[in-house]
């Protein structure tokens, strides 16, 4: 019989690659989430009873551990930024992580993979990635084997980086940015998923920092952006201190309306994320130790952004009409 595996938060963006990936490699897949009946399509990455999605929430002991009987491995892919409320950054990356490891010692199983972040910190210097050192602690003190998984901006055609300014630069001529120089290393989901086939197979432990070939100033990325969507904007650097403001006012207004305005755009902690590099450390284990070439995201972002450009789907033939003769 197959061997099963356990992916929380399998059916979020990152998540729902590595379970179609897993269930290509021969794994029967179980998508441990939230929602289970709005995860229905993860049933679609493999054969009929491959994959399915089942209902678990990591913050409860024995919901955790349901969902690892019987799995000999198991992929915690849990993240958020919120600060608030009971899935806040605390509960999930670092109480919830730790849960999962403890649990999975418990149950016998053999692997776990652990997906952090670049700029993982126990004393870092925002909340998001003192959450993230904590949670790796967490998970290495209850599995001292875990495959601990660091990437860079992750991107592909559901991500929230480059789908979020291309929609900004369509509402006007001016795209303003906090922190442009901040230097970032996409890489392509598809290549996270793929480390974690490849730190499965070769029993790979420790930490493995998850970069593209490209690590480039957002300011830079941006540009590439803009080109790739046929559209020209004035790129502005906003102060620190400016997004601090708007970052804190935004999050005032989704406390006082207890939520129903999500904040989504920028916080405070994000802000203080942009002011330092999200590139793989110079030394680190990355994927090129794990036999993966990494992506370039100029090589695909142009598949799914098509839709932001002035002209949609119809741009490649109107650019083709420019070159014909007038008769």
């Amino acid at each position: 019989m197959s061997k099963l595996v356990t992916i929380f938060g399998g059916s979020g963006f990152v998540g729902r690659y590595i379970a179609r990936a897993l269930a290509q490699q021969g794994w029967r897949v179980r998508v441990a989430c939230r929602r289970p009946n709005e995860a229905l399509f993860v049933r679609s990455f493999g054969a009929v009873g491959q994959v399915e999605p089942v209902l678990c929430n990591i913050r409860n002991e024995a919901s955790v551990a349901q969902a690892l009987q019987g799995a000999q491995a198991v992929v915690n892919c849990v993240g958020t930024f919120d600060t608030m409320g009971a899935n806040n950054q605390t509960a999930l990356h670092v109480e919830g992580a730790g849960r999962i490891a403890r649990l999975a010692l418990v149950a016998g199983v053999a692997q776990v993979v652990h997906l952090s972040a670049i700029g993982a910190n126990s004393a870092g210097i925002s909340a998001y990635a003192r959450s993230k050192g904590d949670g790796e602690a967490a998970v290495l003190a209850a599995f001292p084997g875990a495959l601990i998984l660091r990437p860079s901006v992750v991107f592909g055609p559901e991500d929230a980086f480059f789908n979020r300014f291309a929609a900004m630069a369509r509402m006007g001529p001016i795209l303003p940015l906090i922190g442009a120089g901040a230097r970032f290393q996409p890489v392509y989901v598809e290549d996270v998923a793929k480390a974690v086939v490849q730190g499965l197979s070769q029993q790979a432990s420790g930490v493995y920092e998850l970069g593209g070939p490209d690590a480039k100033s957002l300011r830079a990325i941006i540009g590439d952006l803009l080109t790739e969507i046929r559209r020209r904007r004035l790129v502005i650097n906003l102060p620190f201190v400016v997004g601090t403001a708007m970052g804190g006012a935004l999050s005032l207004l989704q406390a006082l309306t207890l939520g129903l305005f999500k904040n989504t755009i920028i916080t405070p902690d994000q802000v203080k994320l942009l002011r330092t590099d999200n590139v793989v450390t110079p030394g680190a284990r990355g994927l090129a130790d794990l036999g993966i070439m990494p992506t370039a995201y100029a090589t695909v972002f142009g598949e799914y952004l098509w839709r932001y450009r002035p002209a949609g789907q119809f741009t490649a033939i109107r650019d083709s009409a420019k070159n014909l003769k007038k008769v």
